[in-house]
């Protein structure tokens, strides 16, 4: 016989530890709707965010390679895929609701616009004078505005853990806008959780995806202690590189990081003296996180990856098409409305044009749009 909801939330009790949020406690969705059956409110909102289109979109989207330059690079849905994983492991480890984890998780990114940071780089600079963008906020307009799933409801009614989770998302790209969501506290344990994850997972694959390309060497890693700490706990040294030893030497990568942030945040919420959700969201400090040590180690990773990565030519010159493209749709669309999608030019009176033409670019895939860029302005493109 299937477990009921009911089931599930005795099972919280038993075994998540008491700083874990328990869907039961959950203080509801802004438009009340009847409990489900057989799922408590949070796995009920993680099926929601899978079935959204933002969600799907996420397959043709940047994260560092743009979709067309190879099938096995990650995409902005891969990469939430893993952030999830990592997420529901520490989780898990932690007494944590993993199911609430990975639904922050699978939605942090759904509203990230084509051609990664990249493209948000060129939203934002649009939009400046017109509200603004950020894909952390726009992530949340999606749950909360832009999809339209539910009659009863714009967005997806998702419970108020996971908008407050969604919101207060942070990291040194993410800068989160609190101001509706109990401010004066920080992100609950599984918030603090799916940052982390979402910080190590990029670090770890953008790694691996840099390796694969070429772009990066292993002789480019001499020096970078994460890299010399896992080769030479695997016994690899200097031969070639192919991709079964990649393949370990990432899996180690992420396995060695996972465990020092289980014992580290294990060890800060125990010196902390914390018992409840609230007295955790009223440090002054988030707990989860790595040891000094291997936070240190880590950054020395980032810096690497911003620079011999990031910064490398190849993905230099795709920002620089990327943000023409965007730029020259956002001018076309604005000039001359017309050429929107009927649906789309529907929203002009509620939302404002510059709004409008904001979301439409954020919403598209890196496909689309260059297929609509080549519609647009190649004369010898079909319209």
């Amino acid at each position: 016989m299937s477990p009921t909801r009911s089931e599930y939330e005795k099972f919280e009790d038993q075994f998540l530890a008491s700083y874990g949020v328990r869907s039961k406690d959950s203080k509801g969705r802004k438009f009340p709707e009847e409990q489900a059956e057989y799922r408590t409110c949070f796995q009920r909102d993680r099926d929601r965010v899978l079935h959204t289109s933002a969600f799907r979109r996420l397959e043709y989207k940047t994260q560092v390679f743009i979709n067309y330059e190879g099938d096995y690079y990650r995409t902005r849905l891969t990469h939430t895929l893993e952030v999830a994983q990592i997420g529901r492991t520490l989780a898990r480890a932690l007494g944590a609701n993993e199911d609430l984890v990975e639904t922050i998780c699978l939605a942090h990114d759904i509203g990230h616009p084509p051609f990664g940071h990249s493209g948000e780089h060129a939203l934002s600079k649009l939009m400046r004078d017109h509200g603004g963008f950020e894909h952390n906020r726009q992530s949340f307009r999606i749950v909360t505005e832009l999809e339209q799933r539910y009659p009863n409801f714009p967005g997806l009614n998702l419970s108020f853990e996971v908008l407050e989770g969604m919101i207060k998302h942070e990291t040194e790209y993410d800068k989160a806008d609190v101001r509706d969501y109990n401010p004066e506290l920080r992100g609950q344990l599984e918030a603090q959780i799916a940052n982390i994850s979402d910080e190590l997972a990029y670090s770890a694959h953008d790694l691996d995806d840099g390796l694969r390309s070429g772009m990066l060497t292993p002789g480019m890693l001499k020096g970078i202690e994460l890299w010399e700490i896992v080769t030479a706990n695997l016994g690899w040294s200097n031969c070639d590189l192919d991709d079964l030893w990649r393949h370990r030497i990432i899996r180690r990568l992420i396995g060695m990081q996972v465990s020092d942030m289980i014992e580290s945040t294990s060890q800060r919420i125990q010196e902390s003296g914390c018992r409840t959700v609230d007295e955790l969201q009223r440090l002054t400090y988030n707990v989860a996180g790595f040891s000094e040590e291997i936070h240190r180690r880590n950054r020395q990773l980032k810096d690497f990856l911003y620079a011999k990565l990031y910064r490398h030519p190849r993905v230099i010159r795709m920002a620089v098409k990327a943000e023409r493209t965007i730029t020259e749709l956002f001018n076309a669309y604005l000039s001359e409305p017309t050429i929107l999608p009927w649906h789309i030019q529907e929203q002009i009176e509620e939302r404002g044009l510059e709004q409008t033409v904001g979301d439409y670019i954020a919403g598209m895939t890196d496909r689309f749009a260059v297929e609509e860029y080549d519609r647009l302005f190649n004369p010898l493109s079909l319209p």
